[in-house]
């Protein structure tokens, strides 16, 4: 089968063209070719805070309309599939997504900064630190509200784990509100990870 019909696959390809490219940029520049873990890390951080917020959006901009649009077409052919097929699957990147990008993001506090007290002044907000612990804060609040608030009232809505309609009625209102908040959060947040490198647009 060729690698880009399945989704491992893709990822497969895309992670060996970009040590490729990597390689082939570091030759060119006359550097040596040398893994730098700091770096790599920053990468997976990136790579999996992509997944994570790309997904956050999706259901925010996209799934959560539009199973509501389903919902009100009487006529139409509701949202059964998304809520069976898409849903979980999205859910699953989603969550695990959310715990890389905290941990990669906690493992490049801890090596970047060259001492474990980086992360103790990022959460505590010292001169220095501020913009990225900002980061860091909402990040966190983020991870929580994945995990403690958003996917056991998911697993109620799509059938996962028993619950009456009372019940999956008020695990979507949670769920979508610590979505939604979320949402909001991911705005600053992301404006405070590129800041800490590269300044505040303010």
């Amino acid at each position: 089968m060729h690698p880009i019909n399945s989704v491992k696959g893709a990822i497969t390809t895309g992670v060996v063209l970009a040590i490729v490219i990597g390689i082939v940029l570091a030759l060119w520049a006359g550097n040596p070719v040398t893994i730098h873990l700091v770096r790599a890390d920053r990468w997976l951080h990136i790579l999996s805070g992509v997944m994570w917020i790309g997904l956050l959006y999706y259901f925010n901009v996209v799934q959560t309309p539009g199973l509501a649009a389903a919902a009100a077409d009487k006529g139409g052919p509701g949202g059964a599939g998304v809520t069976k097929y898409i849903a979980p699957r999205a859910l699953l990147w989603f969550r695990w997504a959310a715990v890389f990008t905290w941990l990669t993001g906690a493992g490049y506090l801890l090596t970047y900064y060259g001492t474990a007290n980086a992360i103790v002044s990022a959460f505590t907000l010292q001169s220095g630190y501020r913009t990225i612990g900002v980061g860091a804060w909402l990040g966190t609040i983020m991870l929580f509200n994945v995990w403690v608030l958003i996917w056991p009232n998911q697993k109620k809505i799509l059938g996962i784990v028993p619950a009456t309609d009372e019940q999956k009625a008020a695990a979507r209102k949670t769920a979508g509100m610590a979505s939604r908040i979320n949402f909001i959060l991911s705005i600053p947040m992301i404006m405070c990870m590129g800041g800490q490198a590269h300044g505040l647009p303010f």
